[in-house]
């Protein structure tokens, strides 16, 4: 019997030898090279509406930063880009390093809008909660543009949990964002 090859792994290190190209976003996943196209405008329309609501609350608290599409690196095997972050000015200070470029370790809150496609799906419903739970993102949000829903997990028991999926006619809280409140519709309009 042959021996069966090893599976690639994939490090950050690899990532520095990739073509810029601003057409494809580039992730690491536990080793797992993960690569997207450029997202539905459907996709991109509901990522200008969480940016906006979040930034509103967050220039009247002043208690955070919001990022899009931030490069977040846990380890040598796991470096993502989720579609928004937000991070107190505590946490921040933890987790940027002087002048780079990306984030070392985990904001408070990441929102992942779905792409159409299994391996899409598969990538945020299943390996980036995995490793947003293991690296203590505190809140994460799967927003499904197709479905009109949220799913809100929330860190319990040292790991996230899934608290809510809203639908367009609930109100978005959090206990990580004081006092912000966002009809889920509002995501959604056209």
């Amino acid at each position: 019997m042959a021996d069966t090859p090893a599976a690639v792994r994939w490090t950050i290190a690899d990532l520095e030898g990739f073509p810029d190209d601003e057409t494809k976003r580039y992730e690491i996943i536990d080793g797992e090279l993960f690569v997207s196209k450029q997202p539905h405008k459907e996709h991109q329309a509901v990522c200008a509406e969480c940016t906006t609501a979040l930034g509103i609350w967050n220039r009247q608290t002043r208690l955070g930063r919001i990022f899009v599409a931030p490069g977040i690196i846990f380890s040598e095997s796991d470096a993502v880009a989720p579609d928004i972050m937000w991070a107190s000015h505590e946490r921040l200070a933890a987790i940027e390093r002087d002048d780079a470029p990306h984030f070392y370790g985990a904001p408070e809150l990441v929102i992942e809008v779905l792409s159409p496609g299994s391996t899409n799906e598969r990538r945020d419903r299943e390996a980036k909660l995995k490793l947003y739970s293991i690296y203590g993102v505190l809140e994460y949000w799967i927003v499904d543009w197709r479905t009109q829903t949220v799913a809100v997990y929330r860190r319990q028991d040292a790991q996230l949990n899934l608290a809510a999926t809203l639908t367009r006619d609930d109100i978005l809280t959090s206990p990580v964002l004081p006092g912000f409140a966002l009809p889920v519709a509002t995501l959604f309009e056209k």
